[in-house]
């Protein structure tokens, strides 16, 4: 370490010297002994490039928005404690160097600024820095001065503003392990209040850890020998038990997290042997509490059960805790267990798929029958089912479904063999009898965090061995107590689509996530139960009273519905049942919510009965209305429930067929009844091949329009009538339609436009009378003078009743100044008059050219008239009289127009 840079260089001159016969190093007696190394008692210390790592973090820190910076971050801990592992004393040093950099982060003092909190990335990589400074500071062999300067750094990073806080409201002094911990469970146990707590930062842990120590004679003797002889059983000085009644050894008077990160510092520092010993110290300890807990909740079982709620035992649970107690147990036990890598290459990998690692039952000594294996399964389902609040924030509620899912991926690597699946047996069997300790317990607390994840993987574990125990615990799992509070079962979920309902749970941040995993849970339960209606009727039960989000219930229906028709199989018509059961209970649920996914939902709904057959696809066409809105039932129900496809798929025969048709014809009138504007169109439609139904319809339409049908649907109904052969029918109602519309003086762009000139068009083909019948209409109607002079340019340009439709002839055009169109005329013409005397009370000499251009197209109008050049020139002087003020104006006119 004295000249690091100039190792390789060093090193070559020494060989090249050896080589050499007559070289200094071989003219002096006695060869170097070249395994000779630093002194037994001396601490290992390599070179440490301080710079270089100083420089890589804040590199590192500085990008931190990709994921390989906090991959690297990751594997430079490892490194930390690998070095701790080989008692590197450079350990505890570059982990100081990390935490300085990780302390001037600039990111830290903008965060705390905007009261914004970090990502998550840079989050997990504190809580491994806090983590790691709590098993450095708890060192077993560490000199008092190092660790009295550790603690003086710890205390003054931990005074730092931007240091940042411990998430999720864990206590710092919680309640120790004892063999008898059951306090009441209906017991009134006050929550701490967030507020009162004390500051605590990521290194409040670390700071703790300095006030522990391991020369405890009780904690020596147990990590010193794996066996206890019978002089050592029950109780050692004072009067608490130390041995359990089998005359193993307990670990007490200390809570579980902190006792648990002896284990993980055990461990970290290259202590196995002794990691596993207290290990399996603190697991019996567990096991006794366990068994106490249920004597003491048997005793009060009747009067919790009546009361139907419970406080909860545990206001913090151990999965999700800032130092993972549950992890660190189960690494240390299943890493005791794992074959070596020299031992798998024996069996070689079969495929591509992710191989399982393997791992081997190793006795526990001094405990007959138990293997460190089953030790770790056993602690793992203690901690995932135990029944504990949900913690404070996002972040801590983030961890808390992590830490879960690291703990359940560890499980699946194991292999279940007869011995593992009958610890699961017992262990499922006891978080059902748990009561309030168990989170699988027949009364839970509100705040629960729930058990879907664990329960899926429990389910699957169980399902092949003992499907009844799997379906009891996947069951009771289903629960999502939360939302029972809010929604009694049976009560409509007051939300449409969106799950997450963070406005009435503020505090819930995973509630979206929460659901989404009861759902893959239900999902999982369904498609095993395929085949069994007993099962499947009891699932869709527990979905019904206990899922509210339309949205996964909708995804529900569709998996079972894909689950119960396989390609090459036939269909499972109890499941296919229930998933048509499911999407009627989505359908009812958003009625009244309108949204994006509805139609989509609509479809697949009719799609699915479809499946089951025609009685179900007519069923929902009856009961359309607690179902669909009116235009969902015309436009998807009807229509899809009728084509060509779906008809081709029930292989009807023509009675049935003819039904089926009924049913939708019945359908479509309703629909057209209750919402004629949306409805009436494809409701003829459908009708068209039934003449009693289509005159049904067209009725419908006639008595909606004298209840104030718009007539922007009468003229489409109208156009429909045209285009399919009845010109009569279409005439009548564009009549309708007219009768109904205003179009103002200035209203030369109005929508309803073409559909008057496709009117007046359809009544010239018509014939005179026809025409002569809806002159007095349009006068009504428009007000608009170049609408008005452009439908008379029109029916002066050939004779009324020449058109396509046309059934009565006449020799010639009509002129403009004879009935029926010299009243037009005169409207056209009194159009004019007003208009001009609108437009020259407000206009502006930039409109002056516009003007000149109306009176232009105002004077072939009055041509069209005997007198109308006489009518024309009288409208000018009168204009030229008015208006003689505007002097620039009226000379425009005299230019033009004389």
């Amino acid at each position: 370490s004295a000249h690091h840079t100039e190792v390789l260089p060093t090193a070559q001159r020494l060989a090249d010297e050896i080589l050499l016969l007559g070289s200094e190093i071989n003219l002096v007696n006695g060869a170097p002994d070249p395994t000779a190394g630093a002194g037994i008692e001396d601490a290992n210390c390599w070179h440490l490039d301080e710079e270089q790592i100083q420089e890589q973090v804040k590199q590192l820190l500085s990008n931190g928005g990709y994921y390989g910076a906090s991959q690297q971050l990751r594997s430079m801990f490892s490194k930390v404690r690998e070095m701790l592992r080989m008692r590197d004393s450079n350990g505890a040093r570059m982990l100081i160097l990390m935490t300085e950099q990780f302390l001037q982060d600039t990111r830290l003092a903008l965060w705390r600024q905007q009261g914004a909190g970090m990502t998550d990335k840079c989050r997990q990589l504190w809580d491994e820095l806090g983590a790691l400074w709590v098993c450095v500071v708890l060192s077993p062999h560490c000199k008092p001065e190092e660790r009295a300067g550790w603690l003086q750094l710890l205390s003054r990073w931990d005074k730092l503003d931007v240091c940042p806080l411990e998430e999720g409201n864990y206590s710092f002094d919680g309640p120790s392990l004892q063999p008898t911990m059951a306090p009441a469970p209906g017991s009134e146990e006050e929550e701490e209040v967030a507020a009162t707590s004390p500051r605590h930062t990521v290194f409040g842990r670390a700071l703790l850890a300095g006030e522990l120590h391991w020369n405890d004679a009780y904690l020596q003797r147990i990590l010193a020998s794996d066996s206890y002889g019978p002089s050592l059983t029950g109780s050692v000085g004072g009067d608490k038990p130390t041995f359990d009644p089998q005359g193993r050894p307990l670990w007490l008077g200390e809570p579980f997290p902190t006792a648990c990160a002896r284990v993980d510092t055990l461990r970290a520092h290259g202590y196995p042997r002794q990691a596993l010993r207290l290990a399996s110290a603190i697991i019996n300890t567990l096991r006794l509490q366990q068994r106490h807990q249920l004597e003491s909740y048997k005793q009060q079982k009747k009067e919790l059960l009546q009361k139907g709620s419970t406080c909860i035992t545990n206001t913090e649970g151990w999965v999700g805790h800032p130092l993972d107690p549950i992890g660190c147990l189960c690494r240390a036990l299943l890493e005791a267990c794992r074959l070596e890598e020299e031992t798998l290459t024996l069996y070689p990998d079969s495929g591509p798929e992710k191989r399982k690692v393997a791992y081997q039952h190793v006795p526990v000594p001094g405990s007959p029958g138990e293997s460190y294996l089953v030790l770790a399964l056993e602690v793992a389902l203690l901690g995932l089912g135990q029944q504990r609040a949900l913690p404070e924030g996002l972040y801590a509620q983030d961890k808390v479904v992590r830490n879960e899912e690291q703990l359940l991926a560890l499980l699946e690597e194991v292999e279940l063999d007869e011995r593992l699946v009958q610890v699961l047996r017992k262990q499922a069997g006891l978080l059902l009898e748990g009561g309030p300790f168990s989170g699988f317990g027949e009364v839970l607390f509100r705040e629960s965090v729930p058990m879907h994840t664990c329960a899926r993987y429990l389910f699957t574990a169980l399902l092949p061995h003992d499907p009844d125990l799997a379906y009891r615990l996947a069951l009771r799992a289903m629960r999502l107590p939360i939302l029972e509070t809010a929604f009694p079962a049976g009560e409509p979920h007051p939300s449409p689509l969106d799950s997450i309902m963070s406005n009435r749970f503020p505090r819930w941040f995973i509630l979206g996530h929460l659901e989404t995993r009861q759902c893959e849970l239900a999902s999982t339960m369904l498609t095993a139960a395929k085949g069994d209606p007993k099962w499947l009727h009891t699932v869709l039960g527990s979905i019904q009273q206990n899922i509210h989000s339309p949205a996964l219930l909708f995804k529900l229906a569709q998996d079972a519905c894909k689950t119960a028709t396989p390609v090459s199989a036939p269909p499972d018509t109890t499941l296919l049942g229930i998933a048509l059961e499911l999407g009627l209970q989505v359908m009812r649920m958003t009625l009244n919510v309108m949204t994006w996914r509805r139609r989509e939902m609509v479809r697949w709904l009719v799609s699915c009965a479809t499946e089951i057959g025609p009685q179900a696809l007519m069923n929902i066409m009856q009961n359309w209305y607690s179902l669909f809105t009116p235009v969902e039932a015309a436009t998807i129900v009807a229509v899809t429930g009728t084509t060509h496809a779906t008809l081709l798929r029930l292989q009807l025969d023509t009675s049935r067929r003819e039904e089926l048709w009924a049913c939708a014809r019945t359908l479509a009138l309703q629909c057209a009844m209750k919402d004629p504007q949306n409805c009436a169109l494809p409701a003829l439609t459908l009708c068209e091949k039934n003449h009693s139904a289509f005159e049904a319809a067209y009725q419908i339409v006639l008595d909606a329009a004298a209840g104030g049908l718009g007539h922007a649907h009468l003229f489409t109904v109208a156009r429909y009538m045209e285009h399919r052969g009845l010109p009569l029918r279409a005439y009548k109602l564009a009549t309708l339609a007219l009768a109904q519309l205003s179009i103002a003086f200035n209203q030369d762009s109005h929508p309803a436009v073409n559909d008057v000139l496709w009117a007046c068009s359809l009544s010239h083909s018509l014939g005179r009378h026809e025409l002569s019948a809806i002159v007095p209409l349009i006068i009504r109607s428009i007000h608009c003078a170049p609408m008005l002079s452009d439908i008379l340019r029109r029916w002066t340009l050939s004779a009324p009743g020449l058109g396509p439709l046309g059934a009565r002839r006449a020799a010639k055009p009509l002129g403009a100044d004879r009935a029926p169109l010299c009243q037009l005329l005169d409207a056209a013409v009194t159009a004019y008059i007003t208009t001009s005397h609108s437009r020259l009370t407000h206009i502006s000499p930039r409109h002056y050219g516009d003007f000149i251009e109306f009176l232009g197209k105002a004077r072939e109008t009055f041509l069209l008239a005997p007198d109308g050049h006489l009518q024309f020139s009288q409208f000018l002087e009168n204009l030229k009289q008015t208006y003689k003020g505007k002097k620039k104006l009226m000379l425009l006119v005299r230019e033009r127009f004389g």
